[in-house]
């Protein structure tokens, strides 16, 4: 996977816009130490580059209704191309699934889910285990949130990290 050209601006830029998605380009740019006008053009190339995604609100679950969070094990009968292209958008098609990923190991993929209780936690697994191509399932329920959605280290991957 190619990495996109990064320098120390860009840096300061993503790792404000992580933190507060909201910000003004005003007080981005003081952040970034540069002028509003070049850094806006820094954050629109970002974009189109793909390394900006989205702008997002972050809600706690269960203050909007939604008191389980699982994560489920999922592994298919056959690991062919089409096999796990109808298993994938069946998973995606399911909106209590809140992220999917597809793995090495033992499990073909994790997913993370939330609902509204138990008996709708139930309903979904039942959903999520008739999907066809789907040879087990299992899952565990979260109890505690130790560490909620964080940044990405950026520090980690730039050649100057920023202190």
């Amino acid at each position: 996977m190619q990495r996109l050209g990064l320098d120390a601006i860009d840096i300061r830029i993503l790792e404000a816009l992580q933190r507060d998605g909201r910000i003004t380009n005003l007080v981005l740019a003081d952040i970034a130490g540069v002028s509003p006008s070049p850094c806006l053009r820094r954050v629109r190339r970002l974009e189109e580059q793909g390394i900006i995604k989205a702008y997002e609100a972050r809600l706690e679950p269960h203050l909007v209704g939604l008191a389980v969070t699982a994560f489920v094990s999922i592994r298919i009968e056959q690991h062919g191309e089409d096999e796990s292209a109808a298993v994938k958008k069946a998973i995606s098609a399911v909106p209590e699934v809140i992220q999917a990923y597809a793995m090495t190991g033992a499990n073909d993929y994790i997913l993370q889910v939330v609902a509204a209780d138990l008996p709708a936690y139930s309903k979904l697994m039942m959903a999520l285990g008739g999907i066809g191509g789907v040879k087990d399932i299992e899952s565990s329920i979260a109890i505690e949130t130790v560490k909620p959605h964080a940044t990405l280290p950026l520090s980690q991957v730039h050649k100057n990290p920023i202190a």
